[in-house]
Parts: C-alpha cells; sequence; structure tokens
C-alpha cells in the first residue's frame, strides 16, 4: 500500500545520522475510558493537534505488510500503575479496545506521518509488563450472510 509521507519524514528516513528520529504515539481507546490513553514512546510528554501524549516508553513490533496475511503487532508498557491494572481487571483483560498506532516526527508533532488501527487482544501481565497482541478481525473467515437455507436450517423448503 503506498503512503504519501512527507519530504521531510523521507529524508529523516534516508539519513545515516539523522538531526531527529521518528516517535510512535499510541491511543489505546476502549468504551469504558472517559478519554483514550495517550502515551509516546520517548521520556519526554508531547503535544501532538493538541492532545498531550504522556512519555511512557514501551516496546512494539509494528505490523508487517506480507501478501496473504493479516498484519499483526505485538506491545509491551511497564507496569507502573494501578490504574491501567484495575482497567484491564474491569474489561476483561481490555477485552474491545482499540490501539492507534501514529508516527510523528518531534519537530513537526502535528504532521501525522503513519497511523493504523488495530484491535487488542491477548493481554498479558506479570510483574515488569504489560504485553498484548495487536491485529484485525479475520473477515474472510466469517460467513457472507447470517443465515443459509439448508435441511437443518430450513426443512419446509426441500
Amino acid at each position: 500500500m503506498a503512503r504519501a509521507y512527507s519530504a521531510v519524514y523521507k529524508s529523516t528516513l534516508a539519513q545515516v545520522s539523522a538531526p531527529e528520529a521518528p516517535f510512535i504515539m499510541l491511543e489505546i481507546d476502549h468504551p469504558d475510558l472517559v478519554e483514550p490513553i495517550r502515551i509516546i514512546n520517548d521520556n519526554q510528554d508531547l503535544t501532538s493537534n493538541g492532545e498531550l501524549y504522556i512519555g511512557c516508553p514501551f516496546r512494539c513490533v509494528l505490523p508487517d505488510d506480507f501478501e496473504n496475511q493479516l498484519p499483526k503487532a505485538r506491545l509491551a508498557v511497564d507496569n507502573i500503575g494501578r490504574e491501567l491494572m484495575y482497567w484491564i481487571e474491569t474489561t476483561s483483560g481490555g477485552n474491545g479496545s482499540t490501539v492507534k498506532f501514529m508516527q510523528v516526527m518531534r519537530s513537526r508533532p502535528d504532521q501525522i506521518e503513519w497511523e493504523i488501527v488495530m484491535s487488542l487482544y491477548n493481554v498479558n501481565v506479570n510483574m515488569q509488563e504489560v504485553a498484548g497482541e495487536l491485529g484485525f478481525e479475520n473477515l474472510f473467515s466469517k460467513p457472507a450472510i447470517n443465515v443459509q437455507y439448508r435441511p437443518t436450517t430450513c426443512p419446509s423448503i426441500f
């Protein structure tokens, strides 16, 4: 899939010793949250498009882009607060959550260079980190219609 990156972003990616590196911002959203959790993979906060992203280092494997395969990603955040654990426990492991990845340059925080929204599932928690898998629902494995006319569902027409 072709993406329309800005010239500054392309130039930064092409340089060996670039003056700045792109940052990944996350928005974790769930129907039970009043507003999404917003974090940036840095030790400093950043305001982008009027929203404050809290600096919180995390580890992520960005979604791959292979043919004939649904993209998958992995996310791990340090287990640093009771609020996060309380939310995970009350939402059955974050069931129904979505995570939006966005990539920006610190010098141009309002210019979103790349973004993708994925569903969060398989959340695992231990003393050090909260980790989960990200992906898309496989719509190709679902039937196209809810009711099918078969002898078991509609015996009167057979």
